[in-house]
């Protein structure tokens, strides 16, 4: 009893919670971050904008095999083919309405040939609902300017896909 009357007339648990306060004010180091100006670490794995990849030779990557569309459980995805004077088949249409998308990443899953990603971009907020639907220029643009962090998230995950 009188330990707990002397605690209370001391005032120990206040005590202990301002040196605990100074020494995070004072001692310990900042964690704080100033965002636009400085962006904190993004995991390999983080589902952002999504982005068509093409090859180093310039080819698209995209095959038309529609994998993406049909797995696609928000019906995001529009894709158009058609055979090109080759045989191989590629797109002609490749739609993704933004506002629908979930950020699932089934379509980076199902995509046999690592065509279609979700990048690390996550600044892309917009003024108006059609800004967010991309279309296949859009969506290789995305590709293009994201290419070698896309690559090097790809290759950093690859062991456990």
């Amino acid at each position: 009893m009188f330990d707990q009357l002397a605690r209370s007339f001391l005032l120990t648990e206040i005590v202990k919670g301002f040196s605990l306060t100074l020494k995070y004010m004072f001692f310990m180091p900042r964690v704080t971050i100033n965002y636009p100006h400085e962006k904190g670490p993004i995991s390999p794995r983080f589902r952002g904008e999504h982005a068509l990849r093409r090859y180093p030779n310039g080819e698209e990557r995209c095959i038309a095999c529609k994998l993406c569309e049909a797995i696609c459980p928000a019906l995001a995805i529009t894709i158009e083919a058609e055979p090109r004077e080759d045989g191989s088949r590629r797109t002609t249409r490749y739609d993704i309405d933004m506002t629908k998308c979930i950020y699932c990443g089934l379509c980076q899953e199902a995509c046999p040939v690592d065509a279609i990603v979700e990048g690390p971009n996550f600044e892309f907020a917009t003024e108006t609902r059609e800004e967010l639907y991309y279309n296949k220029d859009k969506l290789l643009a995305n590709g293009d300017r994201w290419e070698a962090q896309i690559a090097s998230n790809l290759a950093v995950d690859a062991p456990y896909r």
